[in-house]
């Protein structure tokens, strides 16, 4: 998810959690007030993104490392008490004491709200680390594009209704949910284009090594269905829902726009494409492929798809793609990585490079 949601989702958790208080408070003891927890539950659900600042120390530190030990499970204690720590200490009357000013209130609401981004990453494709440090392994359930205006608004309409009704908890019960069953919405979407691709590969007599499908902005019933028999893609971007293609004119909202390439099941066009290409390409793919300096995109990439071969006279690259980013109306498609050797011959040198509009950026292997 983005940033910002996942600020907004702390929010309401935030004032989900939020203590009443008590007449009978002592002022040794005052918890946080219904402000103090919403604060407290965007800061902690924006905090696991902090990890943005790995873009600083290298490129390939950024990719290793986003969605790792900040947004860990396993580290979500140690998290909740220095957030719980910051917060308490921000609101304090007296600023000498943690235990005074409700610290047991600010953990919870802490731990709330990291528990509640690490979930909405899980429900994206992306992946998500939340055994660092012990595993590197990404985990995701692939129900939720990244970006999903509907969650979003259904996040904004539980905090809008928490302002009309500021004494009552039940709007922030309710948006929470109506995002999970938003979120269910998107499994049942997801069960449909695995069975799309199921039929897809029985018709056509594949035996399937692996039958997946990724999500696609708006709607929870846009997907690109995938197909893998241990050679090549098969791919298509269906809308599971859909029994008439949608036209879309210049002008029509984004929203239809970025809908209408996905067309009905029965309509369906299908891609194949070889992982590693043909001929000669293929042999220097798999080069690329099985390099130690590509050991990073080995672990990054979900469904890698050879993207380009260049048989130049000074040297020799090949790079991968992801199909999980590659989607209908998207210009420049990201994380396409590849190695070059500098020789003629594959494999006399690799340098790593990630592929760019107008070329390559070259990248140093730490």
């Amino acid at each position: 998810m983005d940033t910002l949601t996942h600020a907004l989702s702390g929010a309401l958790v935030g004032r989900l959690l939020a203590p009443r208080r008590s007449a009978a408070a002592t002022p040794a003891v005052v918890p946080p007030a219904a402000w103090q927890a919403v604060a407290t539950g965007a800061v902690a659900a924006t905090f696991p993104d902090l990890d943005f600042i790995l873009g600083y120390v290298s490129e390939l530190a950024y990719l290793r490392g986003h969605r790792g030990v900040t947004h860990s499970i396993v580290l979500l204690p140690i998290w909740g008490l220095l957030l719980a720590a910051l917060m308490s200490r921000l609101f304090a009357r007296d600023r000498t004491t943690l235990a005074g000013h409700g610290f047991g209130a600010f953990y919870l609401l802490a731990c709330a709200a990291l528990a509640i981004h690490i979930a909405g990453d899980l429900i994206t494709q992306f992946g998500t680390m939340i055994l660092a440090p012990f595993s590197d392994r990404r985990f995701g359930l692939g129900t939720t594009f990244i970006i999903d205006l509907p969650f979003t608004g259904i996040i904004l309409a539980g905090l809008a209704a928490s302002v009309l009704w500021r004494h009552s908890r039940v709007p922030a019960a309710i948006a929470l949910v109506a995002l999970a069953g938003w979120v269910g919405v998107g499994a049942v979407g997801r069960g449909e284009a695995i069975e799309a691709a199921h039929a897809y590969a029985a018709a056509h007599g594949i035996d399937a090594v692996a039958v997946d499908a990724a999500p696609r902005p708006a709607s929870p019933f846009n997907w690109t269905a995938i197909v893998f028999d241990g050679e090549r893609y098969h791919y298509a971007h269906i809308n599971t829902r859909r029994s008439e293609p949608l036209v879309a004119a210049p002008d029509d909202s984004f929203i239809r726009r970025f809908s209408a390439p996905y067309q009905p099941v029965a309509m369906t066009r299908w891609e194949v494409q070889a992982q590693f290409g043909e001929g000669d390409a293929g042999e220097l793919a798999r080069s690329v492929w099985t390099a130690e300096d590509f050991a990073f995109y080995r672990w990054f990439a979900m469904f890698p798809l050879l993207d380009h071969v260049d048989n130049g006279s000074e040297r020799v690259c090949a790079g991968f793609r992801d199909l999980r980013f590659e989607m209908p109306g998207r210009d420049e498609l990201p994380f396409r990585y590849g190695l070059c050797s500098e020789a003629r011959t594959a494999g006399a040198g690799w340098r790593l490079y990630e592929r760019v509009s107008g070329g390559r950026r070259w990248i140093d292997v730490d």
